[in-house]
């Protein structure tokens, strides 16, 4: 048989094995008392069953007979194991028998599964065999061990192994004396062990303590609580005991947790205690511990509250929001209720309240609630709310006024590229520029006869190529160029109001666009032309300067001059004689405008 099938039916037959203790154990398998030790030691009888035909001793080489090796009888064994953890150790093992004799020297894991009185193991190990029979030349040969056993507990120190059953597997070699044609006598035996097993090297054993918490630590009377036990250093494969008493109210409660009904005693300092036992252990095996609470009687506190009204002040007519917040101080069910106005109609429930204004007197209303709570304890509280007397009707406008407003239509103003310069502030404005200047100034001359408080705010603005400061101060020469010529028209400075944004708010493509769209001096085909050149009307449309009547909020229309003279000046290109309609205002634009 080849060493790889004699693998594989030692590895089959020590898995068999294994389960096998598995099985035999697995209603018992329960944690022991005594701590795992660190190492273990063996030493006892053996017994072997070789399993191996070898060439007979004296017999021809060249034809030899074979051999059955008898069992041997006469041995001894003795293993050595370092307990990594409860269960897996690393084992040394040695056993010797003879009349023949055979010796080994083997190395493995052990799996050890431990209960109250027994152990159980299994271990598979490589082993150094050496054969000797009578008549040939000792064998050496490398093979494995694998099997288990059965250790009953004597004292905590001392075990009885009570079996020990391996399967022995080696691979010999007696070629001397049968050439080559006897083979390698496999190995295939069984021993059997039985002795006693030291235990040492035991990790001190702590003492069994427990401690008791208790939520809350501070009740009413007739509130409940919650003990909980911790045990520690108690065998934790054991189902433990508890015991509960206390010296106030009534506990109740077997298991880690007990609950505490306070309903019906005197307020005080009260004790919950707990008794833990081990009922497996023999000994290290109960502990007890306390715990304080402390039971109050019920007090009498009346209920808070306050109230708040939203908003605070509103004309006649309005609706106004009562919000109330009530608690007690004792933790008692509240209420809020009879709710009362000294003026108006209120629609209450529960915490809010609507206070209907319809028909109040101007003045101050008080709203006042009451909070309770269901021992019969009051408290009042209240708010005020200011209502006002309702403006008075807007004073009429003359029709002269109105349709002067109608007519004072406001446009913005538009300049060329880097117009005004800082070495002419009050320069950049084009002939058509200035004459809608000069329009708004006279109508604007006239308003103010009717309304002198009325004012022109006049916002600067510049296209984005340049840097933040250069622009803004190019918007601040704009708007003050326009109010320059405002004045210069009889328009009085103190009625005119400036503010400069650089290029912090851009009309953007959409915007620009809709105005092309709606301006009513091109035609279909000129607003196409425009179009094409894009990117230049945007910037042009940027350079204004808006302007917004105080009195109304009235804007001025934001549509670029595309059939003025000077249109092309204030896009960027070369200004032309004036034309009736200008046909490629946009299209005449070759080059890229300049900042």
């Amino acid at each position: 048989m080849s060493p790889s099938a004699i693998g594989r039916k030692s590895g089959l037959l020590f898995l068999l094995f294994a389960m096998t203790c598995v099985l035999f154990a697995g209603s018992n398998l329960q944690a022991q008392d005594d701590n795992t030790p660190k190492y273990d030691f063996f030493v006892g009888y053996q017994w072997l069953h070789p399993g191996t035909t070898v060439p007979t001793p004296f017999s021809s080489t060249s034809n030899p007979s074979a051999f059955k090796i008898p069992d041997m009888a006469a041995g001894f064994g003795a293993s050595f194991t370092a307990n990594f953890s409860r269960y897996l150790g690393g084992e040394l093992d040695f056993g010797h028998n003879w009349d023949n004799y055979e010796t080994t020297a083997s190395l493995g894991p052990r799996l050890m599964f431990r209960t109250d009185d027994s152990n159980y193991f299994v271990h598979a190990m490589l082993s150094y065999n050496r054969l000797n029979v009578n008549g040939l030349n000792p064998s050496n040969g490398i093979g494995g061990i694998f099997g288990g056993g059965w250790d009953y507990k004597l004292t905590r120190t001392v075990y009885w192994r009570v079996f020990e059953a391996d399967y022995v597997t080696a691979q010999q070699h007696f070629t001397e004396f049968a050439g080559t044609n006897f083979g390698h006598p496999a190995e295939k035996g069984a021993r059997l062990r039985t002795g006693l097993v030291f235990n040492f090297g035991f990790e001190e054993v702590k003492p069994v303590a427990a401690s008791v918490t208790v939520q809350p630590t501070e009740v009413m009377v007739g509130e409940p609580l919650t003990a909980t036990a911790s045990a520690t250093n108690f065998n934790p494969k054991h189902t433990l005991s508890y015991q509960w008493s206390s010296t106030c109210g009534k506990v109740s409660g077997t298991g880690e947790t007990a609950s505490i009904d306070t309903h019906d005693i005197p307020g005080g300092s009260c004790t919950v205690s707990v008794q833990v036992t081990d009922p497996k252990a023999k000994k290290n095996n109960q502990a007890t511990a306390s715990a304080q609470f402390t039971v109050k009687e019920p007090p009498t506190n009346p209920p808070t509250v306050s109230c708040s009204a939203n908003p605070t002040s509103a004309q006649a007519g309005a609706s106004i929001t009562i919000s109330c917040t009530c608690t007690s101080p004792d933790n008692v069910p509240v209420t809020m209720g009879n709710y009362t106005a000294t003026g108006g109609a209120i629609n209450a429930n529960g915490n809010t309240a609507t206070l209907d204004t319809t028909g109040a007197t101007p003045g101050t209303v008080t709203v006042n609630a009451t909070c309770s709570d269901q021992r019969g304890l009051n408290t009042p509280a209240s708010t005020a709310v200011t209502i006002q007397a309702p403006p008075p009707p807007p004073p009429q406008v003359s029709p002269e006024v109105r349709a002067l407003e109608q007519r004072l239509a406001l446009h913005s103003v538009y300049f060329p590229t880097a117009q005004p310069t800082p070495k002419n502030p009050n320069g950049g404005l084009v002939r058509s520029q200035q004459a809608t200047l000069t329009t708004l100034a006279a109508d604007f001359k006239k308003y103010l006869e009717s309304k002198p408080d009325a004012h022109l705010i006049l916002e600067g603005h510049a296209d984005p190529r340049g840097s933040a400061e250069y622009n803004q101060a190019l918007s601040e020469r704009r708007v003050n160029s326009t109010k320059n010529f405002l004045v210069g028209q009889g328009v009085p400075a103190g009625n005119i109001d400036t503010k400069a944004f650089g290029a912090q708010q851009q009309l953007t493509a959409d915007q620009v666009k809709q105005s092309l769209d709606q301006s009513p001096d091109l035609t279909q085909g000129e607003k196409q032309r425009i179009t094409r050149n894009m990117r230049t009307i945007i910037l042009a449309s940027n350079r204004r300067v808006d302007v917004t009547l105080s009195t109304t909020g009235q804007e001025s229309v934001r549509q670029f001059p595309f059939n003025a003279a000077d249109a092309l000046t204030l896009i960027g290109g070369r200004e032309k004689p004036a034309t009736a309609t200008p046909k490629k205002p946009a299209a005449r634009t070759r080059k890229r405008p300049k900042k």
